[in-house]
C-alpha cells in the first residue's frame, strides 16, 4: 500500500486520461500500418509528457494553484493578458471538444461491439455523462473504468510479449527516426494522443490534492515519471502488438481492432476490447468538460463552485459539441483520429506559456526550470510546428 501511495495519485490520473480511445485507435492503425518504425514518435512523447507534466505539477505544488490561474496572474501587461487568456482558452476549448467527439466516438465503437444493431449510440452516451456531470458523482465511476482501462492495458502489454515480435525492428523502431510524407498524420496523432494539453491544466490543478510542501518536490517527480513511463510503456505495447499481428491488414472497425489481443483471448477478443474501448472513451468523456470548466474558471478568474452555470456551461458546450460531432455519421476511427491531430496542432500555444510561467524567477524562485527542461519544452513545440505544418500542408494543400 505504501508503494501505491507513493507512486500513484495525480500523475496517475494523466496516465489514464492519455490511454483512452485515441490512443487505442491511433497506436493500432500505426503499428498495422507503419509496422514498429513510430516507436520512435512513442519514446519522444513519453519524455516529453514526463517534463511537461513534471513543470505543471511543479509548478502546481510551488503555487497551489492551477495553470489557467498561473496564466492569469502572473502576465501583468493587459494587451499580453488578453491575448494569452483568448489563445489559451480558445485551444482548450477548440481541442477538448475535438477529443470529446472522439471520446465518445470511442465509447460508441466499444458498445456497438457488444451490440450490433443501429441506435441512437452517442446520444445515449452524452446524456449518460451529463447526468453524471450534473449530479457530481464523477469520483467512483471513473474509479470503477478506470480499472477496466489499467486491465484492458495490460492485457496489451502481455500480448505484446507473448506474439514473440522482431526485437530488432522494436530497437531500430524505437531509436532510428522515420519521417515520410506518407506517415506525417500518424507522427502527428501519436503526439496528441501522449501529450495532452488538457492534461497540462489537470494536473496542475489536481496536485495540491495530494503534495502540499515544497520539500515534497522529489516525491512528487518520482511518481510522475514512474505513472508516466506506465503510460508510454503501454502506448508502445499497442504498436507492438498491432504490428506483430495485423502490419498490412488495414483497420477499419472494431473487428480488425481486435485482431491483435486474439493470440491471448482468441474469440473472446471483440467483447473485451469493446468493454476497454466504451470504459476509456466515458471515462474520458467525463474528464475533458470538467477540465475544460476548471480551465475557464481559473484563466478568468471566476470565484464560483462546481454548479454555478459559468462553470456548467463550460462543460454542457464541450459535452454538446463533442456528442453533435459523434452523431454526424462519420466513421468513430475517422472521429478519433481527427481529435489526436488537433491537440497535435494545439499543444505549442499551451507549452508556449508553461514555459515563460516556468521560468518566471519571481513566481517559482528557486524551482525554476533548467536549462535541459527548457530545451526539451522547445523542441516539443518546434517537432509539433513542423509536423502540424507539413501535415495539414499535405493534406489541404496550402502550398
Amino acid at each position: 500500500m505504501n508503494f501505491l501511495k507513493k507512486y500513484f495519485g495525480p500523475s496517475t490520473l494523466v496516465t489514464a486520461a492519455f490511454i483512452g480511445p485515441g490512443t487505442l485507435t491511433v497506436c493500432t492503425i500505426s503499428g498495422a500500418t507503419f509496422g514498429y518504425t513510430l516507436l520512435w514518435v512513442l519514446l519522444f512523447a513519453t519524455i516529453a509528457t514526463i517534463i511537461l507534466q513534471e513543470m505543471t505539477a511543479r509548478l502546481g505544488l510551488i503555487t497551489q494553484n492551477g495553470l489557467g490561474e498561473a496564466i492569469r496572474s502572473q502576465i501583468e501587461n493587459p494587451v499580453a493578458k488578453t491575448i494569452a487568456i483568448v489563445l489559451v482558452f480558445t485551444a482548450i476549448i477548440v481541442g477538448n471538444a475535438a477529443y470529446e467527439a472522439g471520446n465518445i466516438s470511442g465509447a460508441v465503437l466499444g458498445i456497438s461491439g457488444i451490440f450490433q444493431f443501429d441506435f441512437p449510440w452517442a446520444l445515449v452516451i452524452g446524456i449518460s455523462a451529463f447526468g453524471v456531470l450534473f449530479v457530481g458523482k464523477v469520483k467512483i465511476i471513473e474509479r470503477i473504468l478506470i480499472g477496466l482501462v489499467i486491465l484492458m492495458s495490460l492485457v496489451f502489454v502481455i500480448t505484446a510479449i507473448l506474439v514473440k515480435p522482431d526485437f530488432s525492428a522494436i530497437v531500430s523502431g524505437m531509436f532510428i527516426p522515420s519521417f515520410t510524407e506518407k506517415n506525417q498524420l500518424a507522427i502527428l496523432g501519436l503526439i496528441g494522443t501522449t501529450i495532452v494539453p488538457y492534461n497540462l491544466f489537470l494536473h496542475a490543478s489536481s496536485v495540491s490534492q495530494k503534495w502540499k510542501r515544497a520539500e515534497d518536490l522529489k516525491e512528487l517527480q518520482k511518481e510522475n515519471g514512474v505513472a508516466i513511463g506506465l503510460g508510454g510503456l503501454i502506448s508502445m505495447a499497442i504498436v507492438i502488438a498491432s504490428a506483430a499481428t495485423i502490419f498490412g491488414k488495414g483497420v477499419s472497425g472494431i473487428n480488425e481492432m481486435a485482431m491483435q489481443l486474439e493470440p491471448i483471448l482468441g474469440s473472446w477478443a471483440r467483447y473485451f476490447l469493446a468493454i476497454g474501448l466504451f470504459a476509456a472513451g466515458i471515462s474520458s468523456a467525463i474528464t475533458a468538460p470538467l477540465a475544460a470548466a476548471y480551465t475557464a474558471r481559473g484563466i478568468f478568474g471566476w470565484n464560483v463552485g462546481l454548479n454555478s452555470l459559468k462553470f456548467r456551461s463550460v462543460w454542457m458546450f464541450i459535452l454538446g459539441i463533442g456528442t453533435l460531432f459523434s452523431m454526424l455519421g462519420y466513421k468513430p476511427i475517422q472521429v478519433i483520429q481527427v481529435a489526436q491531430v488537433a491537440n497535435g496542432v494545439l499543444l505549442p500555444v499551451i507549452v508556449f506559456f508553461l514555459i515563460y510561467l516556468c521560468n518566471k524567477k519571481s513566481f517559482l524562485d528557486k524551482h525554476v526550470n533548467k536549462i535541459w527542461q527548457n530545451a526539451l519544452a522547445v523542441l516539443v513545440i518546434l517537432v509539433s510546428l513542423v509536423v502540424s505544418f507539413r501535415s495539414l500542408n499535405s493534406v489541404f494543400g496550402l502550398l
